[in-house]
């Protein structure tokens, strides 16, 4: 395909995109209307056309749209996030949230594998808890090797975190409550513990407008970790893999676009204007690679697997939450508030 023409190709790839891009249309008109996250309704709209995915008119496009639609959404996730922004919360946030995430992979990790999952499979739930749920999930899926359960794997990562990230973005604010914390360290723990920015969003404007925008950051602390994981990831399995192609593969240069466009936002060289746009187009484009993910996943292989995987997710989310609060009564004098 590479070879063909660019309007041959358009026109090859067309029927495929334009089939993620109606369910992702859907799917987001059911949430704006209905309420519930659009990832968790794309993906359950798109394994309902997966009947389509083995058609050789969409079959090229789905492809498409679930890999290069996705990098193009990461890329342009660099657009949220400023250097600034992270740096007024100080020194004792930015550790909490580098510990946290690094602590949340190792040990979850540790739980995934103990429970039976593959290293891949194990990583890639620790790593969607760990930094920003469905978004890092299909930003470290793409450097992992790939094999027959790797996008069933992917699909129930991100249907689990999804969920496990709506169900936190309730229980969480009456939680930081009961702990007695203030409303900046309330946004602290929220930001650091939930895994999608909407619900991180949702959960710390129920508490309070400080601990709304206090979270939001401490969020965007954790989305800015996303390039370097996704990177030592990458070697690492490069490292270990037989394939004389895996280094090609391992080293995602598509997190390049994501850190320029970051380093750009941070230095002011994107306008207030263009940096939303871009941020509401990396959001389409992460619906539509859902929805693309969606229509390639067969029921039948997700019910074969079991609970397990769920099991591991809430046990990985479990741990970030104690590790967060207990680091947060721990330092709570070098903390915002």
């Amino acid at each position: 395909m590479d070879n063909l023409p660019l309007i041959a190709k358009a026109r090859l790839l067309a029927p495929g995109v334009f089939l993620a891009a109606t369910i992702a249309l859907a799917s987001q008109f059911i949430a704006a209307q209905y309420g519930g996250p659009v990832m968790l309704y794309a993906i359950l709209f798109g394994i309902a056309f997966n009947f389509l995915s083995t058609d050789e008119k969409c079959a090229a496009g789905v492809q498409f749209a679930s890999k290069r639609i996705l990098q193009a959404g990461v890329i342009l996730l660099g657009a949220a996030v400023t250097f600034s922004e992270i740096a007024q919360l100080g020194w004792a946030t930015a550790l909490l949230v580098v510990t946290g995430v690094a602590a949340t992979i190792f040990v979850g990790w540790t739980i995934g594998k103990s429970a039976g999952l593959s290293s891949p499979h194990a990583v890639l739930s620790s790593g969607a808890v760990a930094i920003c749920g469905a978004s890092a999930a299909m930003a470290i899926a793409s450097v992992l090797p790939n094999d027959k359960n790797s996008e069933r794997n992917l699909i129930l990562t991100v249907v689990g975190v999804t969920t496990l990230s709506t169900v936190v973005m309730v229980v969480y604010p009456p939680l930081t409550h009961l702990l007695g914390f203030s409303d900046l360290r309330a946004g602290v723990f929220l930001g650091a513990t939930i895994h999608d920015v909407a619900q991180v969003i949702g959960a710390g404007y129920i508490v309070s407008d400080d601990a709304g925008a206090t979270a939001a950051i401490v969020k965007l602390m954790r989305v800015t970790l996303l390039a370097p994981t996704v990177l030592i990831i990458a070697a690492i399995y490069a490292q270990r893999s037989t394939d004389p192609s895996a280094a090609r593969k391992g080293f995602p240069v598509f997190m390049l676009g994501f850190a320029a466009l970051m380093a750009a936002n941070s230095i002011g060289l994107v306008p207030t204007e263009l940096r939303a746009f871009l941020s509401d187009a990396s959001r389409w484009c992460l619906v539509i690679a859902v929805a693309a993910l969606g229509v390639k996943t067969s029921l039948k292989d997700i019910f074969e697997v079991g609970p397990k995987p769920l099991v591991v997710l809430i046990a990985q989310t479990l741990f970030l939450a104690v590790f967060v609060g207990v680091a947060t009564f721990a330092f709570s004098g070098a903390l915002p508030g």
